[in-house]
């Protein structure tokens, strides 16, 4: 099965500059662009940007369906790593190297910061929804260390509260690090280390943990009954079709995740799954591609990925 191409960075944005990019909850396309920042060679892999100056202005281009708006961030004091879109027209952006443990920061539609909190240590995902809820999750070194992300999983609204953190049942897992997230509107789906069950939070209240024999996914995306894991063990190209039960997710089919061009899928950054949408980007943050859930099942059923 292929990737369609969904979004790319007009080439005239200077790409190496980019600190954290997404695709929101509006299936808009987000790049955060620090126009004065300076390549940093990192021990393990490429060269990342680092603002010369702190506080900093940061350029937020926006594609939506194609069309390219341009909006400024102002004043961040903080080394953005990752961002995402709020209703009314805001926007979090959270990274590190802030004043004291405040590393989320809230911007108002004009551009200007409107407000900060501590998100936590160790952040492996920062999604919104369009109901004005936050979700975080975490990897061991802030499960193990800090006690904002000691729950795993923890849901904020828009203004940085917190709402909600993950407990276990009795006999469960805790949450050691998230592998995977899913998000839409009023429900998240975590699948996490050591044990990588499928854990379903609704906003209302409903938490529903099921077993699942895919081990080490990096994203999923959901719509109704179908699931569509992506990765698993060392299979990082590898599609799981899944039917989800009460209490069990169900194996029903393997097929290859391809480029659009039908080349190898060989490594990409963290999925953004948003429903039964699951976008990827490779090493570069200008392209980005989806797939859908329901397309899955369709090529399921021609015979065929």
């Amino acid at each position: 099965m292929a990737l369609r191409p969904y979004a790319l960075l007009p080439r005239h944005y200077d790409h190496r500059k980019v600190l954290a990019t997404t695709v929101d909850a509006w299936g808009r396309t987000l790049w955060l662009i620090c126009p004065e920042a300076e390549l940093h060679p990192m021990p393990v892999g490429r060269p990342l940007p680092h603002p010369r100056t702190c506080p900093y202005d940061a350029l937020l281009v926006i594609d939506e369906g194609g069309t390219i708006r341009e909006q400024v961030l102002r004043g961040l004091d903080l080394r953005a790593t990752r961002l995402d879109a709020l209703p009314n027209g805001r926007f979090i952006v959270q990274g590190y190297g802030g004043p004291g443990d405040r590393n989320a920061l809230i911007f108002g539609r004009d551009g200007r910061r409107r407000g900060g909190f501590a998100l936590g240590r160790a952040v492996e995902f920062l999604m919104t929804d369009r109901q004005h809820h936050v979700w975080s999750a975490y990897f061991d070194e802030g499960v193990y260390a800090d006690p904002v992300s000691a729950p795993g999983l923890v849901r904020w609204d828009s203004g940085g509260n917190r709402l909600w953190g993950y407990k276990p049942a009795p006999g469960v897992e805790y949450i050691d690090t998230v592998y995977a997230l899913n998000v839409a509107d009023g429900v998240a789906w975590a699948d996490y280390y050591p044990t990588f069950p499928l854990l379903e939070v609704r906003t209302g209240g409903r938490v529903r943990l099921r077993s699942s024999p895919v081990a080490a996914p990096s994203g999923m995306a959901v719509h109704g009954e179908h699931l569509t894991m992506l990765g698993g063990g060392r299979q990082a190209d590898r599609l799981h079709l899944c039917r989800l039960t009460d209490s069990e997710v169900l194996p029903v089919e393997e097929a290859c995740l391809t480029l659009p061009n039908g080349a190898p899928l060989k490594r990409y950054a963290h999925p953004v799954g948003r429903g039964p949408h699951l976008y990827l980007r490779g090493s570069s943050p200008r392209q980005w591609y989806v797939m859908r859930v329901q397309e899955a099942v369709m090529s399921r059923g021609r015979g065929g990925p």
